[in-house]
């Protein structure tokens, strides 16, 4: 029953098909009791192999043994949650933790911005490469993932950011911002959804914005302060979908800026924008299309490189730019 203790320390595995190394690392891990976590560094040393956290965390996210080989125990350092392969990323890490009664302090569900992804890179381009042909060709021709995280201190700070930025060059956009920021010089950790609302639209059209992006910055503030915006922590625990759900709730976020969020903001590995036009013009050079493929078209062929369509996102992106589109 839900809420009982399980232990499954017992369970007989075939381990007769793992290379020796993950063999360790996999019996280690099961040495780790419910609501409890060990780092991968600290897992690696107990192995007798300081210095090898890396290659102990590649060792978990090819777990065959999901749940009965507990990686989801095993976090980066300073406590924060690291990688996990399985469905849901680490929100379902999270989830699991939450239901075992692992101490609140073990883990940080926060993204803190050190560019770690919730998920483990060289299983998602291996996928890639097995699932489509053409896009094992475009692989190879961009070279390794590099996709990396955004520091953000808060779900209202990314969202308030992205409002700011949108339609505008970078250059201009980083301007303005700075600019809001600098309003509220006492809010050291980022901008602060009841500053926000307690500034003019005088105040805040000073700084560049227009009164349609006050408009927002508003809207956002306003649900952020009435709890209808996630905290970091309570995103990490929702699905793609309900995430993007809330978000475009608030005037001046849509599919895009929500799917944008849940990328480079949270690092979710399954978000495939097909509205983008970046998205949608990869496809079509990849593929060798004379036009631009509709959405429904790339879902379709998205749908193989299922759960890694963030990590297809990024080789298509890399397309574009080398075409200078």
């Amino acid at each position: 029953m839900r809420g009982e203790a399980c232990d499954l320390a017992s369970v007989v595995l075939d381990m007769s098909g793992v290379p020796p190394f993950h063999r360790r690392v996999y019996e280690m891990a099961r040495t780790i009791a419910p609501g409890c976590t060990m780092s991968y560094g600290e897992l690696a040393s107990r192995l007798g192999v300081p210095g090898s956290a890396r290659a102990v965390g590649q060792a978990l996210g090819r777990n065959p043994f999901p749940i009965v080989v507990p990686c989801h125990r095993v976090l980066a350092s300073s406590g924060k949650p690291g990688g996990f392969s399985a469905s849901g990323g680490v929100g379902t890490k999270l989830r699991m933790l939450a239901l075992e009664g692992a101490h609140a302090g073990a883990v940080d569900p926060a993204f803190e911005g050190d560019g770690d992804l919730g998920f483990d890179p060289g299983a998602a381009v291996d996928h890639l490469r097995a699932s489509d042909p053409v896009l094992a060709r475009l692989i190879d021709a961009k070279g390794p993932l590099r996709l990396r995280l955004q520091k953000t201190s808060s779900v209202f700070g990314a969202l308030a950011e992205a409002i700011v930025y949108q339609q505008l060059t970078g250059k201009a956009a980083a301007t303005i911002f700075a600019r809001v920021c600098a309003l509220f010089p006492r809010a050291g950790g980022g901008l602060v959804a009841r500053r926000v609302l307690r500034a003019s639209e005088e105040k805040l059209r000073g700084a560049g914005l227009s009164r349609s992006k006050v408009l927002s910055l508003r809207d956002l503030a306003r649900r952020a302060e009435q709890g209808q915006i996630p905290t970091l922590p309570e995103a990490q625990a929702m699905e793609d979908h309900e995430i993007v759900s809330r978000l475009m709730e608030v005037r001046g976020i849509g599919r895009w800026t929500a799917e944008m969020f849940l990328i480079f903001r949270m690092g979710r590995p399954d978000v495939l924008p097909v509205d983008d036009y970046g998205v949608r013009k990869g496809f079509a050079l990849a593929f060798r299309k004379r036009e631009l493929p509709t959405p429904e078209a790339i879902e379709r062929r998205g749908r193989r490189w299922k759960p890694y369509r963030t990590v297809a996102s990024w080789y298509l992106w890399r397309a574009a730019e080398r075409s200078g589109s």
